[in-house]
């Protein structure tokens, strides 16, 4: 598959500090790859870095196949957590502003915010000043900002902050057409929770360093420990969890761990054969946020602040 960006041992250091450490991995074109760490962990220092706000200290960095240059922050979309709008500024003139900024001609970005606009039903805002927007809107305004000059290549750091559910979906929609146009997005963040439904490739960045990459459906297959839960009606027949590792029981509910995957439909029919009603059977996959910590842990590192907490 044909990669939009790939980073070669990039490093970036701060004075003392290491903020990028060597930091390697490729994204394929339209695709919605996630960059995960805790805050801290070098996320936003590599969005730097990509978008030219400031240039690694060493390591190799190429877009569609070439190094990255002064051009290539055209074929950019940004969308930097701290917001960036100007206070004072009306809507629609901040918006033609920055997509001016961008190289649209005038009247390309008036069509092409008011579509925006229109799509999102806040056409009237055109003359609101900025600091008359609730954060959530004006959120929707950056956003606006960040696709109207259609990139190739979109950054999202932390997109959803600030945003209600309603409006939280309304971007995850918008996305997710993007990529459906053959857009690539990455999408960065510490709540790790929200990438799972979205994303198809990840990175797990943390001290700096990248500790994990991969598909995220087969990163979580490879990291799964067989456990397996059942839902019943009723009670446990007696005698049917003996010699097995049991992980929860609860009413309704029953988690075991197996040696291997094929006991547990094994299990299955015991208990149907024992009669019990199972009104249910799963996998349990372990979560972005369990795999990050234990692989953290395996490699013997620690994490400097904490993961999925409140933005």
């Amino acid at each position: 598959m044909e990669n939009i960006l790939e980073l070669t041992d990039v490093v970036k250091n701060y004075q003392t500090t290491k903020a990028v450490d060597h930091v390697s991995f490729s994204m394929p074109k339209g695709s919605i790859f996630g960059m995960l760490g805790p805050n801290g962990a070098g996320k936003t220092s590599l969005i730097r870095i990509i978008t030219r706000i400031t240039r690694a200290d060493s390591g190799r960095i190429l877009i569609n196949g070439i190094p990255l240059n002064d051009d290539h922050p055209e074929e950019i979309g940004y969308m930097p957590e701290e917001r960036g709008l100007y206070k004072k500024m009306k809507v629609g003139d901040h918006l033609i502003y920055l997509a001016r900024l961008k190289g649209l001609s005038e009247k390309a970005a008036k069509d092409a915010i008011h579509q925006w606009m229109d799509k999102f039903e806040i056409s009237d805002w055109w003359n609101k000043k900025v600091e008359e927007l609730s954060k959530g809107m004006q959120q929707k305004v950056q956003f606006i900002a960040t696709v109207v000059h259609r990139p190739n290549l979109i950054i999202l750091d932390e997109p959803f902050s600030g945003l209600d559910p309603i409006n939280a979906n309304l971007i995850k929609d918008e996305i997710d057409h993007l990529r459906q146009q053959g857009t690539s997005i990455i999408f960065s963040t510490h709540r790790m929770e929200q990438v799972e439904e979205i994303c198809e490739r990840i990175v797990l960045i943390n001290r700096g360093q990248n500790v994990l990459e991969g598909n995220v459906r087969e990163i979580k297959q490879a990291q799964k420990q067989n456990l397996f839960r059942y839902n019943l009606a009723g009670e446990v027949p007696a005698g049917v969890l003996e010699g097995k590792e049991v992980i929860d029981h609860t009413p309704g509910s029953l988690t075991l761990r197996f040696t291997e995957e094929r006991d547990s439909n094994i299990f299955l029919k015991t208990l149907v054969d024992a009669g019990a009603y199972v009104q249910g059977f799963e996998e349990i996959l372990p979560s972005l946020n369990e795999i990050f910590i234990r692989t953290v842990q395996s490699q013997g590192m620690t994490i400097d602040q904490p993961i999925n907490a409140p933005s």
